[in-house]
């Protein structure tokens, strides 16, 4: 099957999770799917072990030794094929893991050492009062794929595969207000129909790539809208 129709929505036999936990048997192919599909939520681990009363050296250990024991195999070999959804999964094993941790003492750095990553924006989220760290953890998620998604629409502006100024996306999609049309239309050289046309296509391409990396951490057959819908919530909490 190729990449197009595993993220063409409404189409997902199979995702990658799927694929992860069918794979535990062939150490090489599961770590690399691991390592494709984790890595981008490695700050929603990092954001549950700060709000767990860890430091921030001793959050990145903690999810580094945890990591190397998925990619090695240690904890997918206990995993119920019927657990569903990767998010669930790894917050309660990472759970599980910092509860380990406690009992012997220590993290104790494996996989490569620490990761070279800005944590400044999740350090933020760090310091906010609100939320109990189960909450932190989703929308720490929900940033990931988001960013992911807009990260991946970019670079099909950048590469010519879509029409349209890849340069305004983080300004049309982003967080923070954005500018008024006439004002980014004037910028972009554009005018205000030919912006809305694009916003329009954007959005539309946003959705499409938003929802097979969403289905990417579900079980085949596992309702797509419904997490997009609980990754919105965590963002509004």
């Amino acid at each position: 099957m190729s990449a197009d129709a595993e993220h063409r929505p409404g189409l997902f036999p199979s995702t990658r999770w799927t694929l992860v936990l069918a794979a535990r048997g062939e150490p090489e192919q599961r770590r690399r799917a691991l390592e494709e599909l984790v890595a981008p939520r490695w700050k929603a681990l990092y954001v549950l072990g700060r709000k767990q009363g860890l430091g921030r050296a001793e959050a990145e250990d903690a999810v580094q030794s945890f990591l190397a024991r998925l990619v090695e195999g240690d904890l997918l070999s206990r995993v119920d094929p019927e657990r569903g959804r990767l998010r669930a999964f790894l917050r309660t094993a990472f759970h599980n893991h910092l509860a380990n941790l406690r009992e012997h003492a220590g993290a104790g750095k494996r996989g490569g050492g620490r990761r070279a990553l800005d944590l400044e924006d999740v350090e933020a989220l760090v310091a906010a009062p609100g939320p109990a760290p189960d909450r932190l953890y989703d929308r720490a998620w929900a940033l990931a794929i988001f960013e992911e998604t807009l990260a991946a629409l970019e670079e099909e502006l950048r590469a010519g595969e879509r029409r349209g100024p890849a340069g305004a996306l983080r300004a049309l999609f982003g967080f923070a207000e954005a500018p008024p049309y006439a004002t980014l239309a004037r910028d972009l050289e554009m005018t205000v129909p030919q912006l809305k046309s694009f916003v329009h296509r954007a959005k539309g391409r946003f959705r499409q790539l938003l929802r097979g990396r969403v289905a990417d951490t579900l079980e085949a057959g596992e309702d797509v809208d419904a997490e997009v819908a609980a990754l919105l919530e965590a963002l509004g909490s």
